[in-house]
């Protein structure tokens, strides 16, 4: 099952690269990181998996430091990054339901539950273009492969 969970993400991972020039054409998403962007994926065992794209080496580091704090945020809360503080700030779930505590929320969209077709969940986080073209390139390469 490990091996099947590898591939999927691994395709996953091929298909969002595919999509990265296209979301690059948009001014205001390639002025966020000049383009060097990271994927974070925890999978329901703890493994991660993850890939940076660019060639900004020290930039790349940040987008994926980025990416796996708001994965790893999906991971423990099941929430997406965003919507689980906006549940904390409005006192629908305690600071600390979770075991994170403020100032170590996220608060920046990007980071989400995904569970595909198959029944495998995945907590994904994405970082280097705005947050709403972070939540929508994931979804894109998983719907291009029929995922979800």
């Amino acid at each position: 099952m490990q091996q099947e969970r590898y591939e999927i993400i691994t395709r996953i991972i091929s298909e969002l690269e595919n999509l990265l020039p296209i979301a690059l054409k948009d001014p205001k998403d390639e002025m966020v990181s000049g383009g060097n962007v990271a994927l974070c994926i925890i999978d329901e065992n703890g493994f991660v998996y993850g890939k940076m794209f660019g060639d900004n080496n020290p930039r790349l580091r940040q987008s994926f430091k980025v990416a796996w704090t708001k994965a790893s945020q999906v991971w423990l809360t099941g929430e997406r990054t965003g919507e689980y503080e906006r549940l904390v700030f409005t006192n629908q779930i305690p600071e600390n339901a979770n075991g994170i505590e403020n100032p170590d929320l996220i608060g920046w969209m990007g980071g989400q539950p995904l569970e595909l077709k198959n029944g495998l969940k995945l907590s994904v986080g994405f970082s280097g273009f705005t947050g709403p073209t972070d939540i929508d390139i994931v979804l894109q390469a998983c719907r291009n492969l029929q995922l979800i």
